[in-house]
């Protein structure tokens, strides 16, 4: 059984429990050879900076949270790590593919408004320019109640209260690190026309609930491959593991146009989300994978811890190269795999069938 949630000033975490929004902004970064040091400069400012932009409209609500991968943990901290921080683990099923793209950095940018959204997000890649580069950006929008673009609302079973702190929260079980959460990103983009030639009872099987009034389908009926049959995650103990989900549609209308979702889960330990891909992309039985994703393909992966408040605060003390030590050594090697992830994942080959899709920034079709 997991241990208790922190509590305490000391330990206070980011603001991942805040209610579902209207507006979000998704910045994913990498950072640059050399830009350790204005990232790290960065990290203490960022709650005076979302204050700043926030109490010009408080009404608004505006959040910031940050999340730091496990390269750029190494390049920016000595000392521990969080004991669930890895790079994230490409999955590939029979079928599909969820490749890991390279990422730094994550910003997670909530309000009311995107006008807030946008303010804050330009503040903070105005501070990192020349430092840190935005390889992946997103504008997601509330979609009428709560809808993904597919037509089904998003998120029904996302814990709530007292469960939703224990889903997200890390607690005794790494005390140094306790108040923090992991959180993994993905961007699918959406075949909407193959989707919506389906009929709606084709649909209902595919998700496992139905389309108006979300509510899921019995077991007697639900398929073996639906998306919510695949992904439930129950412990050795029987009890359901669960995540949060601040899932939100996006899209443009640029030359041929993408549109999707851009997922997001918040989790006390990485492996609840991990099992829950791959349920998806191999199957539960491996060759069930999920049917959803026969209408949409991930283009991007990638995971990070979330640290305290304190910690952005009062970062770790920096690596030092110089000295020759395991953390100057863990520093060197993270720039070195990020630049060779870089330059070997930058495009993403998608699979027979799929929306081929192309580079990260825009991913516009070849």
């Amino acid at each position: 059984m997991e241990s208790a949630v922190p509590s305490g000033p000391a330990l206070q975490s980011q603001a991942v429990l805040t209610p579902l929004t209207s507006a979000a902004i998704f910045l994913v970064l990498t950072i640059d050879p050399g830009g350790e040091q204005v990232v790290r400069d960065l990290l203490p400012d960022l709650a005076g900076l979302r204050r700043a932009v926030g109490f010009r409209a408080p009404e608004g609500g505006l959040t910031c949270v940050t999340g730091i991968g496990s390269d750029a943990w190494d390049r920016l901290f000595a000392g521990p790590r969080p004991a669930g921080l890895h790079p994230f683990r490409e999955v590939a099923g029979a079928r599909h593919r969820a490749p890991a793209t390279p990422g730094d950095l994550l910003l997670h940018l909530r309000a009311a408004r995107m006008d807030l959204c946008f303010e804050l997000a330009g503040r903070l890649t105005r501070r990192l320019a020349g430092a840190a580069t935005v390889v992946d950006a997103a504008h997601g929008f509330r979609y009428f109640d709560d809808r993904d673009l597919l037509g089904f609302v998003d998120g029904t079973e996302n814990p709530e209260g007292r469960a939703a702190a224990e889903a997200v929260t890390v607690g005794a079980e790494d005390p140094g690190f306790a108040g923090g959460s992991y959180v993994i990103v993905q961007k699918y983009l959406h075949d909407l026309a193959a989707w919506n030639a389906l009929p709606v009872e084709q649909q209902e099987r595919a998700v496992g609930r139905t389309k108006l009034g979300d509510v899921e389908l019995d077991d007697a009926v639900k398929p073996p491959d639906a998306h919510v049959a695949l992904t439930g995650v129950t412990g050795p103990d029987g009890r359901e593991r669960q995540i949060m989900r601040f899932n939100m549609p996006f899209g443009s209308f640029e030359g041929q146009g993408e549109s999707g979702t851009y997922f997001i889960g918040y989790a006390r330990t990485p492996e609840v989300t991990e099992e829950m891909l791959r349920n998806m992309f191999v199957g539960r039985p491996p060759g069930t994978h999920d049917r959803l994703l026969d209408f949409s393909t991930a283009v991007t992966g990638s995971l990070y811890f979330v640290p305290a408040a304190a910690l952005l605060d009062d970062p770790p003390p920096a690596p030092s190269p110089s000295a020759g030590g395991a953390a100057g050594q863990a520093a060197a090697e993270a720039v070195t795999r990020t630049a060779a992830h870089a330059a070997t994942t930058a495009s993403v080959p998608a699979p027979d069938g799929s929306l081929a899709i192309g580079s990260l920034k825009r991913t516009p079709v070849r």
